[in-house]
């Protein structure tokens, strides 16, 4: 009873981090775009403002999850669980990559009905941010490409698996949190839910954080480049 007990808070507790995390993030992605909100705009329009302010939307990212991931690490170690281990072993280290860049490749392939999604757009939508210069491309490739590919895996996916999995079930428990980081990037219509299934389809196969991390960061890094030379 003791044990079960104990087992709830846990789970509890990464529900906690994991649900302030889609908290911060979304809603300053909610409050950036209504505050562009023009009369005659349709819900992707809007949407189309969630990360306009470039710099800031980075900067809010690498903060959140820095903020919030010592409290994650602090419950892998509370409860005697290897993160190290939890993100890879040597043995299935090349097979776990190959996944991951395989995933990653996949999951870009995904992200272009993103832009048939796009078509939906007025000529009142946010038109892109244009030219990047150096200090954007490295703010993107840091905020996108490794913290979030590594920090939201660990909480989205890590959190899930070990400490509502025996709760609710692996599987409810990685869907549970899949819907929040559906929510956290509710701008793009679904998209980061669909490859979220993607990569939790990786993780389960695999049974290592490193399939999803590589999955994740390696699919913004693509998304970076192609928007750097399109």
């Amino acid at each position: 009873m003791i044990m079960n007990m104990n087992n709830t808070a846990k789970a509890e507790k990464a529900l906690s981090i994991t649900t302030t995390l889609t908290l911060i993030i979304s809603g300053y992605e909610y409050l950036r775009a209504c505050q562009n909100y023009r009369e005659g705009m349709n819900i992707l329009d809007i949407a189309s403002y969630a990360n306009s302010d470039l710099n800031t939307y980075c900067l809010v990212l690498i903060l959140a999850n820095l903020i919030l991931l010592p409290n994650a690490l602090m419950l892998y170690k509370q409860s005697g669980i290897s993160l190290k281990d939890e993100i890879y072993d040597r043995k299935s280290l090349g097979k776990d990559i190959f996944t991951g860049i395989v995933l990653a490749v996949i999951s870009s392939a995904v992200s272009l009905i993103s832009l048939f999604v796009a078509r939906g757009r007025t000529e009142m939508a946010f038109s892109g941010w244009g030219k990047l210069s150096v200090d954007e491309i490295v703010l993107m490739i840091v905020s996108l490409g490794f913290v979030s590919g590594i920090c939201k895996e660990i909480l989205f996916r890590g959190l899930a698996k070990n400490f509502c999995g025996n709760i609710w079930g692996e599987t409810t428990a990685l869907l549970l949190f899949n819907v929040l980081f559906g929510m956290l990037d509710w701008f793009n219509m679904g998209h980061s839910f669909l490859v979220g299934l993607l990569w939790i389809w990786g993780y389960k196969k695999r049974g290592h954080l490193i399939v999803p991390m590589i999955a994740h960061g390696g699919m913004n890094l693509i998304s970076i480049v192609y928007y750097i030379f399109t």
